[in-house]
């Protein structure tokens, strides 16, 4: 048999090389499939909730949430309302300057990653609150977190000093 002339193999690699691209692009979407991540949606729940006595004279605090997201798809946290406060509360992250004084800068969404989580910091990510009245150590604030693609979630977050939010968790 004759070897097939260039004018042959030329068309053979044109269409070879793509349909063996598909071929394992299907690999390993089966594979993805079969671990059964494939298309899971996010799985968001709260296992720590606190917000820091307001201090002083300082109208506004912060409130600080554990989010664990047990699904095969990422989620994000785009607002966060509470009927115990004077106004709306903000999403914000700490920020620093060149001169060393911090400061919150508001955000509009903070992703919580698939397979992982988001733990709130005071030096990351928090909620800004104005309280309605005064807060006490103890007292429980009601807080609704809203996600672009998970159900709300209704938590209420203890009422803690700054400082000693470590051995707090989740109050049912």
């Amino acid at each position: 048999m004759p070897v097939p002339s260039a004018r042959l193999r030329a068309p053979l690699t044109a269409v070879g090389v793509p349909v063996l691209a598909c071929a394992l692009a299907l690999c390993g979407l089966g594979a993805w499939t079969a671990t059964g991540r494939a298309g899971s949606p996010p799985h968001v729940a709260v296992t720590k909730a606190y917000v820091y006595q307001p201090l002083g004279s300082t109208p506004e605090t912060a409130a600080f949430f554990t989010l664990t997201n047990d699904g095969g798809s990422a989620d994000r946290l785009v607002k966060v309302t509470s009927p115990d406060t004077a106004a709306p509360p903000a999403l914000s992250e700490h920020r620093m300057t060149s001169s060393g004084a911090a400061y919150r800068q508001p955000v509009g969404s903070t992703t919580v990653p698939a397979e992982d989580g988001l733990t709130m910091t005071p030096h990351g990510t928090d909620v800004t609150v104005r309280p309605k009245g005064e807060w006490r150590p103890g007292e429980e604030v009601s807080f609704t977190l809203r996600f672009a693609y998970g159900k709300p979630l209704k938590v209420r977050a203890v009422v803690v000093r700054p400082g000693t939010e470590t051995d707090r968790s989740l109050r049912p």
